[in-house]
């Protein structure tokens, strides 16, 4: 793709009524097919070799709007967290807790350490993707937002550093339990074993997606019109008042032990209590709560300033539901499972390398109809191990390639609520982080598939 192509990319609402409509169209062309499920530890696996044609049910005109409402409900729970998520961004910001925290660590560490900063941090939000998981971090993202715009960024810097960066770790971890774990289960392996590549190839991932945010603000200081954040929303993302003015007030302590501890709760949770995204929510409200409470707002403040981060949350979370109608379409046309199933025939007959490679480039496109990483396991691993393999594949090199697939593809796929809600809280249109990331996507592609050849080549087990 040029660099004239990526500069061509319509708006993000339209990329996404296009593929709304061509959804809607596909459910014509497509045949409706399924296969069977069984329930195995609570959750609905796939039936190898059961896929078998239903009759069709093609999405009329009424129906395809229909979805929109439809896709909202469905995604009512990521709507909300982002709206929680900005509340309690918005109360740690008016008490200036985030700006003194992110302005006293640059005057810390010096501005002429600016590339080591956006370094770290990628690796810092990496981490937290590799370990923590994905939405878990909403609440992280406006943090990088402000400390990208300390150093002379802009808001889509923000995004490489903190969505970029929590996107690969997430995808590519070695300890992943929605991808690596429960397909560990299928295969009956060692649950996280064959972790060694993995590392690697995730630190690599990183370490080109630090390389790519460096040089991305090298550009963009050498020459600002060259920001893809240009007429973006930068409100109260800025430094105030020069860097050697900057220090934590015992308020701004307070604030930020309130917000550790609200991010040790959490992590308990999801690792103890099962927690997920309503859970998160309620706990954000509690924290903007309490920061509002403790900083001595009054009701009326606290109520504006709960109105103001609902305002400029909107926009990010109408993209999460209207992104949502294209799973809804392809339930309503049945054509989910028939994509899967047609893309694994394809396989057959190529030469190992490239069946490697294969599996990896349709469980990318598999990711764009099923956006959930343990859904997409649990639909597609049954079908691909035995597949994989009668092409000579061992397991595991079957669920790394379905790991690279599912994982990288996050990177820039437009039905993935989580992504669009995490650039919404930098403030970023999808048409913009595209263009900046396509080319990112591009390079780990390239570095994934050599590490699936090291894979063959190994005999990888």
């Amino acid at each position: 793709m040029s660099k004239r192509l990526l500069d061509r990319i319509p708006h993000a609402i339209t990329i996404l009524f296009f593929i709304i409509i061509v959804m809607t169209i596909l459910t014509y062309i497509i045949p409706a097919g399924t296969y069977e499920r069984v329930i195995m530890e609570g959750r609905n696996v796939v039936v190898p070799d059961s896929y078998k044609v239903v009759p069709s049910t093609p999405v009329g005109l009424l129906d395809m709007f229909k979805a929109i409402p439809i896709g909202f409900k469905t995604a009512s729970e990521i709507i909300f967290v982002v709206f929680a998520g900005a509340i309690m961004f918005e109360f740690m910001e008016s008490s200036r807790s985030i700006e003194n925290s992110v302005g006293t660590l640059v005057k810390t560490l010096g501005l002429k350490h600016k590339y080591s900063i956006i370094v770290i941090m990628t690796f810092v939000y990496g981490m937290l993707g590799v370990a923590v998981g994905y939405e878990n971090n909403i609440a992280l993202v406006p943090i990088a937002a402000v400390l990208s715009m300390a150093l002379g960024g802009d808001l889509i810097l923000a995004a490489g550093i903190s969505v970029g960066a929590m996107t690969i770790g997430f995808g590519l971890s070695p300890i992943n339990p929605y991808t690596i774990g429960i397909g560990h289960k299928i295969a009956e392996l060692p649950i996280f074993s064959g972790a060694i590549l993995r590392s690697f190839l995730c630190f690599a991932a990183l370490s080109l997606m630090a390389y790519y945010n460096v040089r991305y603000f090298k550009r963009i200081t050498a020459n600002p019109d060259r920001s893809l954040g240009k007429g973006l929303d930068t409100n109260d993302l800025k430094l105030s008042k020069p860097i050697e003015d900057y220090r934590l007030s015992p308020s701004n302590w307070l604030v930020i032990l309130i917000f550790i501890i609200g991010l040790i709760v959490i992590v308990y949770g999801v690792f103890n209590l099962n927690w997920f995204i309503n859970e998160l929510s309620a706990v954000f409200l509690m924290i903007a709560l309490l920061c509002g409470l403790v900083t001595k707002m009054s009701a009326t403040k606290m109520s504006n300033t709960l109105l103001k981060a609902v305002s400029i949350a909107a926009p990010g979370a109408f993209m999460v539901g209207f992104a949502t109608t294209i799973k809804v379409l392809m339930e309503m046309g049945t054509i989910g499972d028939t994509i899967s199933h047609q893309l694994s025939n394809m396989l057959h007959g190529l030469p190992l390398y490239l069946s490697a490679i294969g599996m990896s480039i349709s469980q990318t496109v598999i990711n764009f109809f099923i956006p959930s990483g343990s859904g997409q396991a649990l639909a597609t691993l049954p079908v691909m191990l035995p597949l994989g393999q009668s092409l000579g594949l061992t397991q595991q090199i079957t669920i790394l390639a379905f790991q690279i697939g599912d994982g990288l593809s996050n990177l820039i796929n437009p039905t993935l609520g989580g992504l669009i809600a995490m650039l919404s809280m930098c403030r970023v249109p999808l048409d913009r982080w595209i263009r900046f990331i396509f080319p990112v996507f591009i390079s780990l592609l390239c570095l994934s598939f050599l590490a699936l050849v090291i894979a063959v080549a190994t005999n990888y087990n």
